[in-house]
Parts: structure tokens; sequence; C-alpha cells
């Protein structure tokens, strides 16, 4: 019997409710809703880490950031670690990455990193594992495949959103509230970076044979800002309808109120006074924010959600007249979530919250597979990835995976109890060290350790069950000091420790 196949889909930068079958009431996202309906959908799914490079390091090896090492972004794994990838292609699996990729620094030396020489080498692979790469990013950094596929078309290249300046991220926007990098173009949909995608996936499809199995990941760049849509597609969603976000309020002092509740760098972020990371603009503060701009990223946020699901839907159909869908495995997630307003915030960062940590997560299982459609409760995340692919592959899971096989009901995921969640970060002396834990009962524990603006003893405790909104911070109350401390303990006991000195960092992003 031939194995078989395996799609991953990914975005970059999608929340947990952008999608209709997860509670979203703005895009239309009917082809997703379509692969829950019929499939899997993990309602409590958390990533690794809550930026590019590190979750995208956990879902190809299988592993925690502790024995990865892609502690942050700029942080590259060896190009000779073994992957999941690998693994597959050794076991008779063809294997192709279209899309994001971001396993070496975008901003790096083209000299250092291979993906960011290959499209000017002419070059698809092998690399990671996979036989073959077509890469693409948010903005033109000068050295992905559809940066060098727009140099075909000058005058409408020139009309993408300046992301980056000597300053870093840029800051302006063209529409009429003024909101930061909302960028709508005189683009044809068809040379979006969506559809590129899309239609390279397509391409490699074409190629492969009904008897030899094959691993792809489809991985699109939205809906990560910049919000640049092609203009034409404007239509779909009139920002002035969009309701702002329910973490969201127009009363300033509600909005401090809820930050000052959290530890410092939060109301930091919020005022400007606290940089704590890369993942917003250097010269962005939160709280200059108007509702109306609020308004206008969001539904600029969504139309990008509506063209990758129409994008996904392309792709599925194609798999239909093909005649491959009836073997095929189909995922879909992100690699992180996007703030969106929350709290008067935006963008991502050092924030163990839904709106970074939740991540959409679907399994459609081949027809063929007899699996049937559920729901799950139980915490699962990208750690588990690995694990499953080798599973549906009827193989062996390399030694390095962590995590465990996706469970497919309830009852095969009554074990399951917790997850965990990290992040770290160095920006000059500026540090940043956190470590959560997700337990099924509904508490969320999140501890900070020495830094720069912490003594190691502060943190975060939310009964998400009494307060899924994470309102009211139980950190210090006494009468949760049990509980917090039997969360920090099965944390620290559960999280693999670093094996060896930290990946040196390279580039900013």
């Amino acid at each position: 019997m031939t194995k078989r196949n395996i799609l991953l889909i990914t975005t970059d930068q999608m929340r947990y409710d952008a999608l209709g079958c997860n509670g979203g009431q703005v895009a239309n996202t009917r082809h997703i809703n379509a692969l829950a309906e019929s499939g899997i959908n993990y309602r409590r799914a958390h990533n690794q880490n809550v930026v590019c490079m590190p979750a995208r390091a956990t879902i190809i090896t299988g592993q925690h950031v502790g024995s990865h090492g892609v502690w942050m972004n700029g942080v590259c794994m060896p190009e000779d670690r073994h992957t999941i990838a690998h693994h597959l292609k050794d076991h008779g699996y063809n294997t192709a990455l279209l899309g994001k990729a971001h396993f070496e620094p975008w901003l790096g030396s083209p000299a250092e990193f291979f993906e960011n020489r290959m499209a000017a080498q002419n070059s698809t692979g092998p690399h990671r594992g996979f036989d073959h790469m077509e890469l693409a990013n948010h903005f033109f950094e000068g050295h992905s495949h559809y940066d060098h596929f727009m140099d075909q078309h000058p005058d409408i290249k020139r009309r993408f959103y300046p992301m980056v300046t000597d300053k870093g991220q840029n800051t302006i926007g063209n529409t009429e509230t003024g909101a930061l990098q909302v960028w709508p173009m005189d683009v044809p949909r068809e040379l979006y970076h969506t559809q590129w995608v899309a239609d390279r996936t397509i391409n490699w499809l074409n190629l492969q044979d009904q008897e030899t199995p094959w691993f792809c990941w489809m991985s699109f760049p939205d809906p990560h800002h910049p919000w640049d849509v092609p203009r034409s597609e404007m239509h779909r969603i009139d920002w002035r309808d969009v309701p702002l976000p329910r973490l969201y309020s127009e009363d300033k002092q509600q909005l401090a109120s809820w930050l000052d509740d959290k530890p410092c760098h939060w109301r930091g972020y919020y005022d400007g006074t606290h940089w704590t990371n890369l993942e917003s603009p250097r010269e962005f503060r939160p709280r200059d924010l108007t509702p109306d701009q609020v308004r206008e990223i969001n539904a600029m946020n969504h139309i990008e959600n509506e063209l990758i699901d129409e994008a996904c839907g392309e792709v599925i159909n194609h798999l239909q007249s093909a005649g491959m869908l009836k073997n095929t495995d189909i995922f879909f997630t992100t690699d992180h979530g996007e703030l969106q307003g929350d709290f008067g915030l935006m963008f991502k960062g050092p924030y163990h919250v839904d709106a970074l940590m939740r991540l959409p997560l679907i399994w459609k299982p081949a027809p063929n597979a007899n699996i049937a459609p559920s729901e799950i409760q139980a915490p699962v995340g990208h750690v588990d990835l690995a694990k499953t692919f080798c599973h549906i592959a009827g193989i062996e899971s390399p030694d390095y995976c962590e995590g465990d096989v996706l469970p497919v009901s309830e009852e095969s995921a009554s074990h399951r109890e917790t997850i965990l969640t990290e992040w770290d970060s160095e920006h000059g002396h500026i540090d940043m060290h956190l470590r959560s834990i997700y337990h099924r009962d509904g508490w969320l524990c999140t501890a900070y350790e020495t830094s720069y603006l912490y003594e190691g003893n502060e943190g975060e405790l939310y009964d998400m069950t009494s307060d899924p909104d994470q309102l009211v911070n139980l950190w210090d109350d006494p009468a949760h000091k049990t509980r917090r401390q039997e969360l920090v303990d099965r944390l620290y006991r559960e999280r693999p420790l670093w094996e060896d000195e930290p990946l040196e960092r390279k580039a900013p992003v």
C-alpha cells in the first residue's frame, strides 16, 4: 500500500480566533473551516516559542527550545542538524518547502546562510532535508526566490511596502487613518506572494507521481505585517465595520489598569518606556494607536486571511482533481499569533497570552485512514508534529524527537496534561526570559527569570476557566501560592535543559 502523503500548511502570525471554525467573525475562511469540520480541531494548541525562528525550529525537529537551541530570532540551527524532513526523505518521501522557511536569518549574510543565496545561485536545494525549496518573504530583502521572480515586474515590485529603514522597521502607512504598516498596493493579486506560494506548490505537486509519497510544507508569509494587500481586494472588508477587539478599550485608563496588573514590561511597551524586543518597530508606541487604526489594521489582516484561505482551497482542489486527496493528510497551523489590539498592544513579543501562544491547529487525516472527525480540548503543541508525521508515514521517529503523536480522540488524549512555551531575548543590555506551563485544568503559569527588568521572583498566574481573558494576575495572591509553586516546580521538571552553550545570534531577525 502506498504511504500517505503529508501536506503541512502554515501561516505566519495568525491568531487562533482568526478562523471561523475557532469563533472568528470577520474573515471568511470556509476552506480551512471545512478541514476542521471533517478533521480534528485542537482547541488548546500552543507553540513552544512565540516568535518565528524558534517556533519553526520546533516544527522541523519535534524539539523544545532547550533541545534545538534556537532561542530567539537571528539564532540559526546548524545546517548539518538532522530534521524531520531528512527523516522522511530517508524513508522514501519526496520533500519540498514552498514559501517562508526562516530557519536562517532573513537579514543575515548570503555568504553565511544558504537560504539567502540559493535564489541568486538559481538553486532550489536540497537543503535541511527538503529536496526542493522556493522561498518567499513578507518584504523584499534581496534574496528570496519570490524576490527574484518579482524582478520580472520592476514597476510593480516598487509598489510593495518599504519595510526596512536605517532605523529598523518602517512605521509609515498610506491610508486615511494613518495606521502604521497599512499599505494597500496597486499589485495584481496573481503576483502577490500568497498566490505565488500556492502556484509554486501546485507546480511541485504536478511533478509527483501516485507511487512515491511526499511531504510538502506550504508556508504563507501572511498575515504577518506589513499589511500590504492588493488594492483590488480592499472591497472584501470595510474597516469601519470591523468591531474593536474584546480586549481593547477606547478608555485608556482601562487599558492602563489591565496592563498594570501584569509585570512592568507590559505597560512599558504600551508607553514606549521599555523596548524589550525587535518584533515591533522601534519608534512605535502602542498608546498612540487610535481605535480606527486598530480597526483598519485588523481589517487588512483579515483580508490577508481570506486570500490565504482561498489559496488553500486552490491547492486542496488540485489534490482532489489529481486523485491525491484520498491519500493525503493535511495539517494547518501557524508559528505564532498577533496581539492585534489586545490590551492596547500590537505585533508580538515577550507576552505569554492566548493572542500569541494559542494556535490554530487542524489535522485532516487522509480519508483512507478512516479517522473520525473530533475536537480535542487537551493541550498539544508544535512539538508533537514531527512524531505525528512519522506515525502517518508508518516509521519510527528519530531519537531526538520530543512531544508525542497528536491524539485523534479525547480518549487518546487523556494522558496529556501540560504544554510548555518559552521566551528568551537579548538586545544589548536588555534581556528577557519567560517560561510558561499550561495545565489542562485551565491554569497558565509564567515564571520570569532574572533579567534586566526582573529579579527572578516575578510572574503571571491565571485561572483561565474563570478568567479566559487573562485579566486577573494571581501570581502574588496568597490564596494561590501553593498552586503557583506546584506549577513552577512542574515547569522546571518538564522543561528540557540546554545541552550545550547557547547558539550565537548572528543577525537581527
